[in-house]
């Protein structure tokens, strides 16, 4: 998928200036109080966001990966959970679009690209979360509809979501991809909110955990019809190249937003009668979190470009997300340090860009199950001869 290279850059400096005046001024107000930031989402409905790379077949921007990766940048250099609202709807939307029948792909893209019919990615259980293949959650086949039973945890959008990409395990001992609509609201038919689950960052949306207590969906609800039977781990999987990118771009925008503060800060800041960043030790810090940072991006977009490109970019994904997690990470905290004392209180951004980093080392995979996912990779690309 291919944009055009003006309307993108329209596109990102429209997001980027509301982000400046809107986002920026109100975040830490709606993160601390961990509220859901209805009127951003409201803005991001309008410019579109949530059908940005859905095909204009169906009503979507049909704006390339390389697009949609600068506007979660921008996204997340104001609050890195309006990016976090996104990632779910768009793993679910290139899951249907890409593997769904064609009745599938016109019964639900259309409703997708506005964001009034969001979707939720199902996929962690309280003992299935890096190893996928210990999924516990059942899907028997009943007539012409499935009973599906399980808990399904960290499940983003989990309560205002209206569609849920549910992997269960068949009796046949498959796994498949399930589209389970519901209603927005703490439970509806056989599915129930258990819990909200409190977290140390990522604020404002809520992460849940979900029961499927004899919930039947209609044997319809299978991703792909009956080509997606025992098929949902391998689809699941190839849209998480996408979800990588995601949190690699989110990265990248949360360590843009520490270093610019760091950046700020060290210039307004005197010590010893002159700015901090006089100090080499200061100096120092900031032009290694500024090298981080452009390495991050830069391998962010090539993996972006490569998915634009349809080649298998899993690898590339990978690589950018266990990169630029792990920068943002050790740039948040030095802005924290250059902060000093003041990088510990509420009255600088610097304390939430340190709470919601740990997110991306830990989010669509480990950074421990990107090295095993890069490691198979390498061998495929490089076997002994």
């Amino acid at each position: 998928m291919t944009a055009d290279q003006d309307l993108s850059d329209e596109i990102v400096a429209t997001v980027r200036q509301w982000v400046e005046r809107d986002v920026i001024p109100n975040a830490s107000e709606f993160e601390h109080a961990d509220e859901f930031p209805e009127a951003m989402f409201e803005q991001m409905c309008e410019f579109g966001l949530f059908g940005a790379t859905i095909g204009i077949e169906y009503g979507g921007l049909g704006l390339d990966i390389t697009t949609y990766a600068r506007l979660i940048e921008e996204l997340a250099r104001g609050w890195m959970s309006l990016a976090g609202i996104l990632n779910t709807h768009k793993i679910g939307a290139t899951m249907i679009e890409r593997y769904g029948t064609d009745e599938q792909r016109q019964r639900y893209l259309p409703q997708m690209v506005d964001g009034s019919f969001r979707a939720a990615f199902s996929l962690s259980e309280p003992d299935a979360g890096s190893d996928t293949r210990a999924l516990r959650c059942k899907a028997v086949p009943d007539g012409d509809e499935y009973i599906i039973n399980g808990t399904k945890m960290w499940v983003t959008n989990g309560v205002r979501a209206k569609l849920v990409m549910l992997l269960a395990r068949t009796p046949d001992d498959r796994i498949t991809c399930f589209l389970v609509e519901k209603e927005p609201g703490p439970s509806h038919g056989g599915i129930s909110v258990s819990r909200t689950i409190p977290k140390l960052g990522y604020k404002g949306v809520e992460t849940v955990e979900m029961s499927y207590v004899d919930h039947r969906v209609p044997a319809a609800a299978v991703l792909g019809g009956d080509e997606g039977l025992g098929q949902g781990l391998g689809y699941a999987l190839s849209a998480l190249e996408l979800g990588r990118i995601n949190i690699a771009a989110r990265a990248v925008g949360v360590g843009q937003a520490a270093f610019e503060a760091a950046m700020r800060y060290a210039q307004e800041r005197e010590t010893f009668g002159q700015p901090i960043i006089g100090h080499q030790a200061i100096a120092f810090k900031l032009s290694e979190m500024a090298t981080k940072l452009q390495a991050a991006r830069l391998m962010t977009y090539d993996a972006a470009r490569r998915y634009d490109s349809g080649e298998r970019a899993d690898m590339e994904a990978g690589m950018a997300k266990l990169f630029a997690s792990e920068a943002a990470f050790e740039i948040a905290t030095d802005a924290m340090r250059i902060h000093g004392g003041n990088g510990y209180t509420q009255e600088y951004p610097v304390e939430r860009y340190f709470r919601d980093t740990p997110l991306m080392i830990i989010g669509e995979g480990t950074s421990e199950i990107q090295k095993m996912v890069i490691a198979r990779k390498l061998l495929e690309r490089y076997p002994a001869t």
